[in-house]
C-alpha cells in the first residue's frame, strides 16, 4: 500500500464544507486492491487487539464548537462482516490521533476513479500529526494484512511529540474556542504563537493569554518581582518582607534580617522555575540560591508565608476565578515505594503528557529527587500509610499539581484586593498568587500576602479544576476584545466560476473602493491592498485570501476564488457575505481528480455554500449547473440573466426574489414587481459599446452583488462608468491598444466557453483582417484543445500559432499538431504561421498586419506582453 497524493484542507473544500480541517489521502491499495476486512484472514482480530477502543462513540459536548452526533462505529463484528480497507484506514488514522491526545472523530472513504485506489478523508487537530497519522495508518493496515509486527507505541509517542510541539496550549485554545462559538474567525499567524481573532481592521490578537490590549509596561512591572512588590506595598497591599541578593554573603545578611523559614526565587522567573519554598536551614538556603541563579543572577529572598497557595484571575478589571493549588504529591500506603505511588497517581485518566489532558502526569525530575534527598528519601523509599509527600516546591499544574475552584468562597475584601492589584500593575489579564490560611477571610486578617503577579497566566486550573466548578474564563477575555455591538469581521464578497471571475472581482472591488472603503482583493494576477499590488501571480487560493484578511488596514475584502485552491487546500475563510458564481464550463478537466463538468460544478458550488444565512448567493440563471446550486445553499439567492424573458428569472422575481437582467440595453435590477435601471450597458467602457457581451454578463453579476451589499444605483452607475479596461486596471482582460495601422487586443481566453464568448465580440467588431496569436495548453484534454482551436479557426482570417513557456505535460510537437488540426476543422485553407516564442510572434504580427486589421493576442505572459506593447506604443507616438 502507498499514499500517492496527500493534501491538507484548511477551510471549506470540495471534500466538506462543514469540516474545515481535513487530511485527504489517495491510497493505492496495490496487492490488496479489491479486498475488504473480511477477506484478509484474521485482520479484524489483529486490529481490535491493537485498538480495543476504536469503536467507542464520540463524547458529547466537546469544547470548541459543535461536533457530529456520533462517528460511525468500527468493531470486530463489522470488520468480520466486511469493511473497505480505506474505511479501516481512516478509522485508524483518527484513533492514532486520539491516542496521542487529539480528539478527532469525523472521516469518510470511497473509491477513486482508478482501479484499486481509495480516497481516505478525515479530520485532524494538528496538521503535521494528521499527515503522519494517515501514513502510520496505512503502515499499520498493511502490516496487519501481512501479519507483521506493529510498533504502536513508537507511532503514538511520535504523534504525542508532534502534538506538544504544535498545539497552541489549553489557555489559548479556550479563547479560540470561545471566539469560534461566537462565529468570530481566527487565523494562526505563521512563525509565531500568535492567533489573530477577527479580520482586517477589526482584528485582535492573542499570544497565550496576552492580548492586543495587554500593556507592555504592565508586563515589565510583573516581570520584575521587586518592582511589583514595591508598587503593591506602596498601595497598601500585604506582601512578604524580603530583599534581593546576588551572592551567599547577601543571602546570609537576608536570613539574619528575615529569619527562617524563607523562600528563594529568581528575580525574573516565571511558572515557579528556580523557586524553593519553606527553607529552614542554611544548607537548603544555599541550594535554593543556586537553583534560582540558574535563571537569574538576582535572587529574591522572602519570608515564607504560612498558608495555602491560591491563584486569582482578573480579566478587564474584574475577578473571574480563584483556585486553591496543591503541589504534586503522593500519599503513602505503608507498602508501595514513592515511584510506585507516582505511577499509581499517573494512572488517573485525567493525567497526560504536557497539556494533553486536564492534569499533567507527575515526573520525578531532579527537583523531585533533591526534595527527597533533603528528607533522606529516594524513589525506592516506602512512605508510611497516610503520610503525604510533596514532590514539587511549587503548585504549578504543569508540573503535576492540582487545583480546586474556590471562586465562590472569596471574601469581598479579597475580591477587591485582586482587582486593585491588577490595576496597580496595569494588566488586562492578570494572575495573582497569594498565600493565605483561608480565602474566605480578608487577607489582612489572616496574615497572608500577595506573593507574585503574573502576566499571561495559565487558564487550565480554572477551565478544568480537579475539584469544584469549571469556569469559562475565556468568555470575559472575548467580551473585552469584542464588546457588545462591535464586530470582528469585515464584509467579504467572493467570486468564482470558469470564466469572467477576474473581471467581475475587479469590477466589484472598484465599486467598493469608490465608496471609500479600504479594499483588499485577490485575482489571478495578484493581491491588491488599497489599489497597490503586493503580490504577483495567480493569487486565487486560501493563502492569498488569508493575506487580505490578515491585513490590518483592510475593511472590505473582494476575493477571486478558483477551483485549484479549493482542491489543493480549501478556502481561506469559513463564511462570506456574498458569493458570486459566474458560470461553469469544461476547463481543467482531468486535473486533480475532477473529470466532468458536473464534478467541476460541485467544486465551484463550495463557495455559495459558505455564505452566511443572511447573506446572498448570486447565481447565473442562464447556466443550468450554476442555477442548480440554489438547491444546495443555506442563504438567500439572487439570480442574473442575459435573457429578459427568462422563465427562471420570472419565477424567481414573482416569488419575491431579487435578480439582475439585461433588458432593452440596460443593466436592470428586478425586485418584486419593481425595476431599478442602473444604466445602459453600452455606457460602461468594459462592454466596448455593448459589443462585449461577456462583460455585460460580468457587469450584471457585479451590479447585483453591489446592490445586495448596500450600494445605491448612482454609486454603481458611476463606478462602472469609471472602470476603464487597461493593462493597469484589468491586465490581460480585453486590453485594447489602438495604433495608426491596426488595433491590438490582449485577452486571456483559454477555454472553449471563453473563446465562444469572445467570438461574439469579434463578430460585432469591424476589421479589414482579423488575426489571432494563439497557443494550446498541455494540461488540457485533447478534446478541450481541439474545441478551443476550432472556435479560434472560425474567428480569425489568419493565425499565428505559438507555444507557452510551460508546456504542462505535452511536447511542443503534440500541442502544435492538435492546434493545427482544430484550427482547420472548419477552415481547411486557414493561413497558419508557426512561431514558437510569444515575443517573436508578436513582433511578426505587428510588422505584417495590414491597414485596419484587428490583432488578438491570447497571452500567457501578461506582464511581458503588456510591457512590450507599451514600449511599442511609445515608439509609435515618438515617430508621429
Amino acid at each position: 500500500m502507498k499514499i500517492i497524493d496527500l493534501r491538507t484542507m484548511r477551510g471549506p473544500s470540495y471534500w466538506s464544507v462543514k469540516h474545515t480541517k481535513l487530511i485527504v489521502a489517495k491510497v493505492d491499495l496495490e496487492e490488496f486492491a479489491g479486498k475488504w476486512s473480511n477477506t484478509v484472514t484474521g485482520l479484524g482480530g489483529r486490529l481490535m487487539k491493537l485498538f480495543p477502543n476504536i469503536g467507542q462513540a464520540q463524547p458529547n459536548g466537546m469544547s470548541g464548537g459543535k461536533q457530529s452526533a456520533k462517528r460511525p462505529p468500527l468493531d470486530l463484528d463489522q470488520l468480520n462482516d466486511g469493511e473497505p480497507l480505506g474505511h479501516v484506514i481512516y478509522h485508524i488514522a483518527l484513533e492514532l490521533q486520539r491516542l496521542a491526545g487529539m480528539p478527532v472523530y469525523w472521516g469518510k472513504s470511497y473509491p477513486a476513479r482508478e482501479e484499486g485506489v481509495e480516497y481516505v478523508v478525515f479530520t485532524y487537530q494538528e496538521e503535521r500529526a494528521g499527515r503522519r497519522a494517515v501514513e502510520a495508518a496505512v503502515e499499520v493496515v498493511e502490516a496487519s494484512c501481512k501479519k507483521e509486527k506493529v510498533d504502536l507505541k513508537a507511532i503514538i509517542d511520535e504523534l504525542h511529540e508532534i502534538r506538544e510541539e504544535e498545539f497552541i496550549g489549553p489557555s489559548t485554545y479556550s479563547i479560540v474556542a470561545e471566539a469560534a462559538s461566537r462565529n468570530i474567525p481566527y487565523i494562526a499567524l505563521k512563525n509565531s504563537n500568535i492567533i489573530q481573532l477577527g479580520y482586517g481592521v477589526n482584528q485582535k490578537r492573542i499570544w497565550a493569554t496576552t492580548t492586543s490590549y495587554t500593556s507592555h509596561a504592565g508586563v515589565e512591572v510583573a516581570g520584575n518581582k521587586n518592582r511589583t512588590k514595591a508598587m503593591l506595598k506602596d498601595a497598601g497591599v500585604p506582601v512578604p518582607r524580603g530583599t534581593t541578593v546576588y551572592s551567599e554573603d547577601g543571602l546570609r545578611d537576608a536570613i539574619e534580617e528575615l529569619g527562617f523559614p524563607i523562600v528563594t526565587k529568581p528575580l525574573d522567573g516565571n511558572h515557579g522555575k528556580g523557586a524553593t519554598i519553606y527553607i529552614t536551614n542554611w544548607k537548603d538556603a544555599a541550594e535554593g540560591l543556586k537553583a534560582a541563579q540558574a535563571y537569574s543572577r538576582a535572587v529574591i529572598v522572602e519570608q515564607f508565608i504560612e498558608g495555602f497557595d491560591f491563584r486569582l484571575l482578573v480579566v478587564n478589571g474584574k475577578l473571574i476565578a480563584a483556585a486553591k493549588r496543591t503541589p504534586a504529591a503522593v500519599t503513602g500506603d505503608g507498602t508501595s515505594t514513592i515511584q510506585q505511588l507516582i505511577d499509581e497517581v499517573n494512572k488517573d485518566p485525567r493525567r497526560g503528557v504536557g497539556h494533553e489532558k486536564v492534569l499533567t502526569a507527575i515526573k520525578a525530575d531532579k527537583h523531585t529527587l533533591d526534595i527527597l534527598k533533603n528528607k533522606d528519601l529516594t524513589l525506592k523509599s516506602v512512605l508510611p500509610a497516610g503520610e503525604t509527600m510533596y514532590l514539587k516546591s511549587t503548585a504549578n499544574i504543569s508540573t503535576g499539581g492540582t487545583a480546586s475552584d474556590v471562586t465562590d468562597q472569596m471574601h469581598p475584601y479579597n475580591v477587591l484586593l485582586a482587582e486593585r492589584v491588577a490595576g496597580i500593575v496595569g494588566l488586562d489579564i492578570c494572575g495573582i498568587d497569594l498565600m493565605a490560611t483561608d480565602i474566605a477571610v480578608p487577607l489582612n486578617e489572616s496574615r497572608g500576602a500577595v506573593i507574585e503577579v503574573n502576566a499571561a497566566p495559565g487558564f487550565r486550573m480554572h477551565i478544568s479544576p480537579a475539584e469544584g466548578l469549571p469556569r469559562n474564563v475565556a468568555a470575559p477575555v472575548v467580551d473585552m476584545l469584542f464588546p457588545p455591538g462591535s464586530t470582528a469581521r469585515i464584509p467579504i464578497i467572493a467570486v468564482t466560476g470558469t470564466n469572467g471571475k477576474t473581471t467581475t472581482t475587479r469590477l466589484i472591488a472598484h465599486l467598493v473602493a469608490s465608496k471609500g472603503y479600504k479594499v483588499g482583493f485577490t485575482t489571478t494576477d495578484g493581491i491588491y491592498i488599497q489599489g497597490v499590488q503586493l503580490q504577483k501571480g495567480d493569487c486565487t487560493g486560501g493563502i492569498s485570501a488569508e493575506f487580505v484578511l490578515k491585513d490590518p488596514t483592510v475593511n472590505y475584502a473582494v476575493l477571486e476564488t478558483a477551483r485549484g485552491g479549493m482542491l489543493r487546500s480549501g478556502l481561506g475563510f469559513n463564511t462570506c457575505d456574498i458569493a458570486v458564481v459566474t458560470n461553469v464550463a469544461a476547463d481543467h478537466l482531468g486535473m486533480r481528480d475532477i473529470y466532468t463538468v458536473e464534478e467541476m460544478a460541485a467544486v465551484k458550488g463550495v463557495l455559495p455554500r459558505t455564505v452566511r444565512k443572511s447573506g446572498w448567493a448570486v447565481l447565473n440563471a442562464d447556466d443550468d449547473l450554476v442555477y442548480a446550486m440554489a438547491r444546495t445553499v443555506d442563504c438567500r439567492v439572487a439570480l442574473f440573466s442575459m435573457d429578459e424573458n427568462s422563465p427562471r428569472i420570472r419565477e424567481h422575481v414573482e416569488g419575491g426574489g431579487v435578480a439582475a437582467v439585461y433588458e432593452e440595453g440596460y443593466i436592470t435590477i428586478y425586485k418584486n414587481s419593481y425595476k431599478l435601471r442602473i444604466d445602459r450597458a453600452a455606457e460602461f467602457p468594459i462592454t466596448f459599446g455593448g459589443r462585449a457581451g461577456f462583460n455585460i454578463e460580468n457587469s450584471l453579476a457585479a451590479a447585483l452583488a453591489g446592490y445586495l451589499a448596500g450600494f445605491d444605483r448612482d454609486e454603481i452607475k458611476t463606478a462602472f462608468r469609471t472602470f476603464v479596461p487597461s493593462g493597469a486596471k484589468t491586465p490581460g482582460r480585453m486590453n485594447v491598444y489602438k495604433f495608426p495601422k491596426c488595433e491590438v487586443i490582449v485577452d486571456y481566453a483559454h477555454n472553449t466557453a471563453g473563446i465562444l464568448k469572445y467570438a461574439e465580440f469579434m463578430e460585432a467588431t469591424p476589421a479589414t483582417r482579423k488575426i489571432g496569436v494563439v497557443s494550446g495548453l498541455g494540461d488540457r484534454r485533447d478534446e478541450d484543445t481541439l474545441g478551443f482551436s476550432r472556435v479560434a479557426g472560425r474567428i480569425f482570417d489568419e493565425v499565428v500559432l505559438r507555444q507557452d513557456r510551460d508546456l504542462r505535460g505535452k511536447t511542443a510537437e503534440e500541442i502544435k499538431a492538435l492546434m493545427e488540426t482544430g484550427l482547420r476543422l472548419d477552415k481547411p485553407e486557414l493561413p497558419i504561421t508557426y512561431i514558437e516564442k510569444e515575443m517573436d510572434a508578436i513582433d511578426h504580427v505587428l510588422e505584417t498586419a495590414p491597414e485596419g486589421a484587428v490583432i488578438t493576442l491570447f497571452t500567457e505572459n501578461i506582464t511581458a506582453v503588456l510591457a512590450k506593447l507599451d514600449k511599442y506604443e511609445a515608439l509609435v507616438a515618438a515617430e508621429q
